[in-house]
């Protein structure tokens, strides 16, 4: 008899292994179905932390049991955020479309590098609805990645491969330049665009930070005077970066006019759209990003405000000759046939970094296809509904005061008598670990504040009424419990005695 060492399934085992995966499923689907009903988070206790501290494996386990150890160590102790008082950060909170769509590509097996399978196509249609929904060319040309960071960093790549054409930087590098690359954006920028500067080589000492409003957005007018004394010094300003959606405070720089001063000054300008940029799919909000059909490129997540499950990251060109310039590489393996699976001008691997990929683009278009644009334009705007509904239930408090202004979704909050920022992080942690609601403390102005930002499709303006009253308990709490000052002030007069 022939011996096999095939990791499928025994012949007899597929039956019970069908049974056994349809009740997780169901198992599953209950989950998201009763999200609400669970604590938002809980601490994983020592013996399942413990359970993830064993040697490797050799001999083979029963499917039923790997599935029970799965139920009972890593379900409950989740990040959270498909409860709908998930706040903390941006994150989005699944579909069960989404988890079938994941499952199904899963199930595929589709490497999305290239070649010629249906799988590209469907990559391909996702670029052209992101173009049409964006307002840019029909053939601007898109890539999936992990997320809006790596989506921020191939921006980079692309303008400095746009702004160094001519010296093919590619292959000699960045020595020998005759003037320094210099790229522009607020200060409150995510620091991904920072970290992009230090990864390409150019430095982070050559992205201007240009100062904000008292809306957090850029001042247009430094912009302008920061530019024009770098090309004095003898810099070369090549990239601004514009901001759709801060991710302390969700604010949005004024998109039209940072685009007119990149037109004039022949910069690469560029969105990190992380989260905001989607708010196009809502006819009232898309006011708010007026400009972001004017962008060069825009990187973008559909796993926060479209919720399909993570990861699906993406980066958006409107010149998809630029796009492969940056990126496009010969290598035998690669090479492309008239027919037949190596069929194809143009692969994914000509548009990114990644040879290996996953199909991303399965999930987003269940997502869009079962929903429809309507339908998700009209769940972001509830979101900011709900946000403005917190801001005003904020406003009201004799406890808590607004902390910045509320543009989209985010909310931040601080305590009246709590100048330090201290309790603030205290009522944090406190809501953390009793299971009730998950913030995030940000800085703002240097002092600590409460950050609620309300991506959960599942919120309602109910839960924000039973917030403020979670939030009220938490303070009274935190101002009965001894500071740390005061409980070392205590030590060291007992050590005294």
């Amino acid at each position: 008899m022939e011996m096999t060492s095939e990791i499928d399934l025994d012949p007899e085992d597929w039956d019970k292994f069908r049974d056994e995966s349809h009740r997780a499923l169901d198992r599953m689907i209950d989950y998201l179905r009763h999200a609400r009903e669970r604590p938002v988070w809980r601490q994983a206790p020592r013996e399942a932390k413990a359970r993830f501290c064993q040697d490797l494996p050799v001999a083979r386990r029963d499917f039923s049991e790997v599935l029970a150890d799965f139920e009972k160590f890593i379900k409950p102790y989740a990040t959270g955020n498909t409860h709908p008082l998930f706040m903390g950060w941006a994150h989005g909170a699944g579909t069960p479309v989404g988890m079938i769509a994941d499952m199904l590509a899963a199930g595929l097996n589709a490497n999305c590098g290239g070649r010629n399978h249906i799988a590209i196509d469907v990559e391909w249609q996702i670029a052209s609805w992101m173009a049409q929904a964006f307002g840019f060319p029909p053939d601007a040309s898109g890539i999936f990645v992990t997320g809006s960071s790596i989506a921020n960093f191939l921006s980079l790549l692309v303008a400095r491969e746009h702004a160094l054409e001519s010296k093919n930087v590619r292959l000699n590098g960045l020595q020998g330049m005759a003037g320094q690359l210099i790229a522009y954006a607020s200060r409150e920028v995510h620091n991904c665009v920072r970290q992009a500067m230090e990864l390409s080589g150019l430095g982070a000492s050559n992205l201007r930070l240009i100062d904000a409003d008292e809306r957090r957005t850029m001042r247009i007018g430094e912009l302008d005077k920061a530019i024009t004394a770098d090309r004095r010094a003898g810099l070369e300003p090549f990239l601004v970066v514009g901001t759709a959606g801060s991710v302390d405070t969700g604010a949005i720089d004024d998109l039209d006019g940072i685009a007119d001063i990149a037109d004039r000054e022949g910069l690469w300008f560029h969105i990190d759209g992380a989260f905001g940029a989607l708010a196009v799919l809502s006819p009232r909000l898309k006011p708010l990003v007026k400009g972001l059909e004017r962008a060069d490129s825009i990187a973008f997540d559909f796993h926060k405000w479209l919720h399909v499950p993570y990861d699906a990251g993406y980066f958006l060109v409107r010149d998809p000759v630029a796009h492969r310039r940056a990126f496009a590489a010969e290598a035998a393996y690669l090479s492309r046939a008239p027919r037949g699976l190596a069929a194809g001008d143009i692969w994914p691997c000509d548009l990114g970094s990644d040879l290996s990929r996953g199909f991303r683009a399965l999930k987003i278009w269940f997502t869009i296809e079962v929903f429809g644009t309507e339908r998700l334009g009209q769940c972001i705007e509830q979101t900011c509904r709900i946000a403005q509904h917190l801001q005003k239930r904020i406003e009201a408090s004799e406890t808590f005061f607004i902390r910045a202004p509320v543009t989209l979704n985010i909310v931040c909050f601080g305590l009246k008598d709590d100048p330090d920022g201290q309790l603030a992080r205290e009522i944090v942690m406190d809501l953390h670990e009793r299971g009730e609601a998950a913030l995030s403390v940000t800085i703002l102005d240097g002092t600590p504040a409460i950050r609620a930002a309300i991506f959960n499709h599942r919120a309602r303006r109910s839960d924000m009424d039973d917030f403020i009253e979670m939030l009220e308990c938490a303070a009274r709490r935190a101002k009965q419990a001894p500071r740390p000052n005061d409980v070392l002030a205590a030590s060291l007069k007992n050590a005294g005695r």
